[in-house]
């Protein structure tokens, strides 16, 4: 470079010149004249820094001379300026030396080594101490690119070791004491190198044992990256290959690793490659990409199936370290390609049985080979765990779904995935039935259990037609059950035997919610009844509690499809008593919630127990069943009580908080909402309009979303025709003497039969006072007016009961509800006093007293649902 052009903080020594001096051979130096190869510049244009000796100020009137005598044959022209040709001679005798990044490492390892001696010499502690910490800042870009420890880092930290001792000796020993910081300094440095050599204990030790054999173990590792194979000389390009464009192949690299460390991926090497993996595994700096591509290329050049199965082993948790964070998802593509590997895996295990991966085994050295042949019982037992990579790939399905926006086409094309998923599941169980393993085999049912127990025949039917294509099918599968009833019926009855009793609780839970998908209601609630599950839900884990509500729910649809309306009314009661639908379903956090100022912690935990979109009941569904059912009880009942006082005791609140609401305004306008629908549809009843509420009723749009609406529809006619009834009944009887069986037949458009049959009922229950008359087909209504003294103490007595069942309700509370459904048992003594107090609006405000009967027994039931489910959170 002219000095013309060099500026103030130039040094003598020229960093241009350093470099062409690299590039230029020695023979080309002392050919070139000295001076052309440095133009003169005038002493007028020299800064302040171009030359600062005075050699050179004083030999500036002879350079110029000397160039205005004579021409200048040869220049040494810029690097920047010179042509093809020159660079292509020149590059025919240039040897460079290039230092890889592992080589610069060691070095500046040895030079802090240096520092770190020349402060010992001065006893200054507080340099030693920075060194030190460099010094293990580079040990540790060592290990990140698995590299072994440099005996020189071994050497340092023994002699400091001991240059520490005997500085500590001589500290204690001495009269004049250093001063603080640099006493401060040499207490730090004594933890550190105590902690250091500790961590190195095991390097330290080989290196005691023989240096010799530790630095050459070290040099053999470093050997590759050391050699450099000889530059051929670079071929020169052409006139023509340039105007061509054509690219020049060159074949002379190879691949490198992190640190520039030559790395080859052969059969041999596989074992100590997968060490080095392991190691690296978890470090802050690890590259887990390139991680998962080296397991990967190791993949393809494996021979046996031991290293398959151990590379397999180490790249389906190389991908699941991929995604570290807790609340984002593994990316789709990574859980595929996991999902691929463990399906090899099982592959691989399962055509070869001399094979097995087990959770518990036996040490064994991971750098050798093992045959079966080698093994004491012909078995090669691998440590690993299938059945956490089914629940890990499963966990990280539904956390994407999760995260998915469920409105989107991109959730359908992700929900696709979810028949290799279970394809997945099917072929571990059937592994684990091979091998006989129960407690993984329990696992893996339960996670097939819960990807059907919820799910239409329709879609049962399209995952279990990805069991044809597969190699290995479980003993359970559709084709050999033949109804998917049967099939979650097999399932279930081998996880009743399992040892867990949280499978056996969800098994039970999940067998519940599939009888009332298929309308089996009486079944259900038998099996719920009998498990007892609502008296220990609340200990259970919130995950159950959720599966525990979304079957009572299910099981409250089952009832009102089934049109038994004040069993739904009863089921679902209770849960729409809290207003914490949503909460309590997993189907969304509840908006006053934030109120209580959850932590991120609660926030994180509640969203991750959301339910996927697809497995949501729909809740205003679920909430028109609901308010339809308290409609057809709370109506009748409403107008079979006489006092206001006990018109104020409402069996369905919610029911009768809207039903007020709606009373109260003052103008009504057609119905819009579901809600609306339903109150206009009570005032119709209520008048005895019974069509005018059947056709307010069915024309609700959201029963389109129910199995089977047609059924539904009629059922809801039907029961709409028999409250209307009932309630005319209750309403008008103070004011016949006789009303007419067939003129009530042809109001309501019922048979008479069914007619005489409800009013036999209601006399039979002492609803209604009155009598048949079957001559005349008149229903004779008689009138029974109390004294004053006979209703005071109807009021107490009312009141005496009341008392009675709050104090057995917080006794049963107490005692965690011990009691069973076998011991209460009644006569028809018993049994008609309940009846009377149903007359009286009693029995079903209440939800049936604790009395025998068939209706305490239903009624005890909705009881028990509702303790537990106010528990849930």
């Amino acid at each position: 470079m002219s000095r013309f052009f060099r500026q103030a903080g130039d040094s003598d020594s020229d960093t241009e010149e350093s470099d062409e001096e690299l590039l230029t051979s020695g023979d080309e130096d002392a050919a070139a004249p000295k001076a052309a190869a440095k133009p003169a510049m005038s002493r007028f244009l020299r800064t302040a820094g171009s030359d600062s000796s005075s050699s050179d100020s004083e030999s500036s009137d002879e350079d110029e001379s000397e160039i205005s005598d004579e021409e200048p044959t040869q220049k040494k022209k810029s690097r920047f300026m010179r042509g093809d040709s020159d660079e292509d001679s020149e590059d025919e005798d240039v040897k460079r030396v290039v230092k890889s990044t592992k080589d610069k490492r060691l070095e500046e390892i040895e030079a802090t080594g240096k520092v770190m001696d020349n402060g010992l010499k001065i006893n200054d502690w507080v340099a030693i101490s920075n060194e030190f910490d460099k010094l293990l800042r580079l040990v540790q870009r060592q290990s990140n690119a698995a590299e072994p420890l440099p005996p020189f880092f071994v050497k340092t930290l023994l002699s400091l070791e001991d240059s520490l001792n005997a500085a500590l000796m001589k500290e204690k020993e001495a009269k004049k004491k250093m001063n603080a910081t640099n006493a401060r300094a040499l207490n730090s440095m004594k933890q550190k190198v105590r902690k250091t050599a500790k961590e190195f204990e095991k390097e330290v030790q080989q290196y005691q044992n023989d240096p010799e054999a530790f630095e050459r173990e070290f040099t053999a590792h470093a050997q590759p990256a050391d050699v450099v194979a000889p530059k051929p000389k670079k071929p020169k390009k052409s006139a023509d290959s340039e105007s061509d464009g054509e690219p020049v192949l060159d074949d002379r690299f190879t691949t490198v690793g992190k640190g520039g460390k030559a790395m080859s991926f052969s059969a041999d090497n596989i074992f100590k490659t997968l060490k080095l993996v392991h190691e690296a595994r978890g470090k802050k700096n690890t590259d887990r990409g390139e991680q998962i591509r080296i397991l990967e290329k190791l993949l393809e050049v494996a021979v046996t199936s031991y290293q398959r199965i151990r590379i397999l082993l180490a790249l389906v948790s190389s991908r699941f370290d991929y995604n570290s964070s807790i609340t984002s998802y593994m990316p789709t593509d990574l859980w595929l390609s996991a999902q691929h590997e463990v399906d090899q895996l099982i592959s691989i295990v399962v055509a070869d049985s001399s094979y097995a991966v087990q959770e518990d085994t036996e040490d064994y050295d991971e750098l050798v080979e093992r045959h079966p042949a080698t093994e004491s019982d012909g078995v090669v037992r691998i440590r690993g765990s299938i059945i956490s990579f089914v629940d890990r790939l499963d966990d990280e399905f539904t956390k994407s779904l999760q995260n998915i926006d469920p409105h989107g086409t991109e959730y359908v094309d992700r929900l696709k995935d979810e028949k290799v998923l279970y394809r997945t599941i099917s072929r571990s169980q059937a592994f684990y039935e091979q091998t006989s393993q129960p407690e993984p085999l329990a696992r893996v049912i339960m996670r097939r259990l819960e990807h059907i127990y919820s799910k239409p025949d329709a879609v049962v039917s399209a995952l279990e037609s990805s069991l044809a294509s597969s190699e290995i099918t479980p003993s359970v599968t559709l084709a050999s059950s033949a109804t998917t009833s049967s099939l979650i019926h097999s399932l279930c009855v081998h996880l009743y035997k399992a040892d867990n009793s949280l499978l056996r609780t969800r098994a039970m839970l999940s067998h519940i919610y599939h009888h009332a998908l298929h309308n089996d209601f009486y079944t259900a609630r038998d099996m719920l009844l009998m498990s007892h599950l609502q008296e220990s839900i609340h200990s259970a884990d919130v995950a159950t509690q959720i599966l525990y509500n979304r079957t009572v729910v299910q099981l409250g649809l089952c009832a009102f499809r089934c049109g038994l309306i004040k069993e739904a009314q009863a089921t679902l009661q209770d849960i729409f008593t809290t207003q914490r639908v949503k909460e309590l379903l997993a189907q969304g956090v509840h908006q006053q919630r934030f109120q209580q100022q959850l932590t991120p912690e609660q926030e994180k935990a509640e969203r991750s127990r959301q339910l996927p979109f697809h497995m949501h009941i729909n809740t205003e569904l679920l909430e028109a069943a609901f308010l339809v059912s308290s409609m057809l009880v709370e109506v009748p009942l409403l107008a079979s009580i006489e006092s206001e006082e006990q018109k104020r005791k409402a069996i369905s609140k919610p029911f009768r908080r809207l039903l007020d609401f709606a009373d109260r305004q003052v103008f009504t306008g057609p119905p819009e909402s579901t809600r609306d629908h339903i109150m206009q549809a009570s005032k119709a009843l209520q008048d005895g309009e019974w069509e005018k509420c059947r056709d307010l009723i069915q024309s609700i749009k959201i029963w389109s979303l129910m199995p089977e609406v047609v059924s539904v529809k009629e059922m809801l006619a039907k029961r709409i025709q028999e409250q209307g009834l009932r309630t005319y009944l209750f309403t008008y009887a103070p004011y016949y003497s006789t009303l007419s069986l067939s003129l009530l037949s042809r109001t309501f458009s019922l048979p008479l039969r069914s007619v005489t049959s409800m009013i036999s009922k209601m006399i039979w229950n002492e609803e209604l006072s009155a009598s048949l008359d079957q001559s005349t087909g008149v229903v004779v209504f008689h009138r029974i007016e109390h004294s004053r003294p006979q209703q005071l103490a109807q009021v107490i007595a009312d009141k005496v009961s009341a008392l009675l069942e709050q104090n057995e309700k917080v006794l049963d509370i107490k005692l965690g509800g011990s009691g069973g459904w076998g011991d209460r048992t009644g006569d028809k003594g018993e049994k008609r006093g309940e009846q009377t107090q149903e007359r009286r609006g009693r029995g079903d405000r209440t939800r049936g007293s604790l009395r025998g009967g068939p209706r305490g027994r239903g009624s005890r039931f909705a009881q028990g649902l509702g303790n537990q489910m106010t528990r849930v959170r």
